[in-house]
């Protein structure tokens, strides 16, 4: 059972991986086009976008992935109750979206001067962001119902589309000048946009012609498991994007030194894309997983296998990036390198969350969403008060501690309400052996290599984590070549 996950995670993972670096390459090349505030409106404004996709979603996936089960849980013609859980969820938001998009064009101007002086000059960049947060909620049940179906490769090639196109035009408008016409950053959002429309455009044929109509019975049922998983999702991405805002308005000095420093901040998440995309990759494959038809003994078997995994997968992936930060903080320009100390804290921020998620799927499961806003909200309380504490003494570095401390709260509520109303056996001791292991690899490496020359101190981090490798597969008796032949087949190669 546990190989299946591994296999799907690992299908959306080599594709992800491939189609999303791509985007990340726009970080190098913007980085070294654009100054420091320059940037930090780019990080602003791509701070926001996902705040507001979860409001319009509206906890509508994991709604569409639920519903879907229960169709064939209640037997009957499923293909058509899974079409009228479809079209209701796509409905539903097409609709908030549009809504959405003529709210702001209606009140652009009110707010850019709520964002800073950056935006009253160009409020059509307010108007574009929301054109194209209107787009990408269009395309999200669909592309949702690519992974119900185990579609996989049509949905990585879909998502293929969209960063091709969006990092085609973006280096485009740079190499015609674009980017030093009075527009300016908004090239970057025309490319966005282009990339989206087309996307949508591309998607369309995979919903075989089913109309996006609301079953108003339907949607009333939907709504009661997904309101607190909107709820929730408003507070979470608050939490996980709101340090940028925290940076622009609490930085002291003014507007041009808090863009600076969120520029800074921006460049180094954008280090730890592997960890992102593999949270992101892994999240892809387990959430239809997880909420699929299990009984609940081998749903508890398989969510403590898949914690220790990924425990296990991720801190191969923190070692990798923090022993070798120094390499990577070539990723951006060398400006913004200033800030590449915090790198470590928000990879483990990224594992915090990645753990959070494996623990949010029981009470998606047994449909008591209510957990997740508790949870959630505590996560925001600890962002903003330690924010207005830390951010202004400390500028971007204290925003990465605040961000640790806030997923580490969220880990131990989540841990503790599990325990408390749906124990999961979790191997907490042979998960405690791996984090030790690489904090172990990881301080060491630290502080007692760091005299020697580059070249033995790259090959000592490399034996390092090739230990570590080892004694994971030798620990959990992995067969790699089984594996790997799983993967492959999957992938028809």
């Amino acid at each position: 059972m546990i190989e299946k996950l591994a296999k799907q995670t690992a299908i959306y993972g080599i594709s992800t991986i491939v189609v999303r670096l791509l985007n990340y390459l726009l970080t190098p090349y913007y980085t070294r086009i654009f100054d420091e505030a320059t940037y930090g409106i780019v990080t602003d404004i791509y701070a926001l976008i996902p705040f507001a996709l979860v409001v319009l979603s509206m906890g509508m996936e994991s709604s569409y992935f639920r519903f879907t089960t229960r169709a064939e849980e209640q037997g009957g013609d499923i293909a058509a109750g899974k079409r009228k859980v479809f079209a209701t969820t796509w409905g539903v938001t097409m609709l908030t979206a549009a809504i959405f998009f003529v709210a702001v064009w209606l009140l652009s101007a009110p707010i850019s001067r709520a964002m800073g002086s950056a935006y009253v000059a160009h409020t059509e960049y307010v108007v574009i962001v929301a054109a194209i947060v209107m787009v990408d909620v269009w395309t999200m049940i669909p592309f949702s119902r690519l992974r119900e179906q185990g579609r996989a490769m049509r949905f990585v090639m879909l998502k293929a589309l969209n960063m091709v196109i969006n990092v085609g035009l973006a280096v485009g408008f740079g190499i015609a000048g674009l980017y030093d016409s009075a527009f300016g950053v908004g090239w970057v959002l025309v490319a966005n946009l282009a990339a989206s429309v087309i996307t949508l455009v591309a998607i369309l044929p995979t919903t075989q012609r089913i109309a996006p109509r609301i079953d108003r019975a339907l949607l009333r049922r939907i709504l009661v498991y997904s309101l607190p998983l909107l709820i929730s999702g408003v507070a979470g991405t608050a939490n996980e994007f709101i340090d940028r805002q925290m940076i622009k308005f609490l930085t002291p000095g003014g507007e041009a030194v808090a863009l600076a420093q969120l520029g800074i901040y921006g460049a180094i998440v954008k280090i730890a894309v592997i960890m992102t995309l593999f949270t992101q990759m892994y999240r892809l494959a387990a959430e239809p997983f997880f909420l699929a038809g299990f009984k609940k003994e081998e749903f508890k078997e398989a969510n403590a296998a898949a914690m220790k995994y990924f425990i296990i997968a991720s801190s191969l992936i923190f070692l990798v990036i923090a022993l070798f930060r120094d390499q990577f903080a070539y990723i951006v320009g060398e400006e913004f390198r200033v800030g590449i100390d915090i790198l470590p804290l928000v990879l483990v921020a990224n594992i915090l969350a990645g753990v959070w998620l494996n623990l949010s799927f029981w009470y998606k499961r047994e449909e008591k969403t209510k957990y997740a806003v508790y949870i959630t909200f505590l996560g925001l309380a600890v962002t903003i008060g330690l924010s207005i504490i830390m951010v202004p003494k400390m500028g971007y570095r204290g925003a990465a501690w605040v961000r640790l401390i806030a997923e580490a709260a969220m880990v131990v509520w989540s841990y503790t309400l599990c325990r408390k109303h749906y124990p999961i056996p979790y191997d907490l001791r042979r998960m405690g052996e791996y984090v030790a292991l690489t904090a172990v690899i990881y301080f060491a490496a630290e502080h007692s290599f760091v005299h020697l020359a580059t070249l033995p101190h790259m090959a000592l981090n490399v034996l390092m984590i090739a230990v570590v490798v080892a004694y994971a597969v030798w620990r959990e008796r992995i067969d790699v070549r089984g594996l790997i032949r799983g993967i492959l087949k999957k992938l028809g190669i």
